[in-house]
């Protein structure tokens, strides 16, 4: 396997490993290893993102600012639509 595809495969293992242990926490299966596990995986998961942000050359601190700018706006528009059929149905 080349070094450029590596990076992501391993990215790929790691948001599958703290999906594992997600669900075990969350009581859908079990898994050994508790909070310690957790925090391993998502160190490692932060990990990976920094790495491929660099190999790619994203400046993850202006993404970021973005799409939560964007999430923001999403659900400021969803709360003011739900706000609103509450309204026309006298519940509010």
């Amino acid at each position: 396997m080349t070094e450029s595809l590596a990076k992501p495969k391993i990215f790929v293992g790691d948001v599958g490993d703290l999906a594992k242990i997600v669900m075990a926490q969350e009581g859908a299966r079990d898994m050994p290893g508790g909070r310690a596990a957790l925090e391993h995986e998502l160190a490692d998961c932060l990990w990976s993102v920094l790495v491929l942000a660099h190999r790619y050359d994203v400046d993850l601190e202006a993404a970021f600012l973005h799409t939560m700018d964007e999430l923001a706006q999403s659900i400021t528009a969803r709360v003011g639509r739900d706000v609103g059929r509450r309204h026309d149905r006298g519940q509010v």
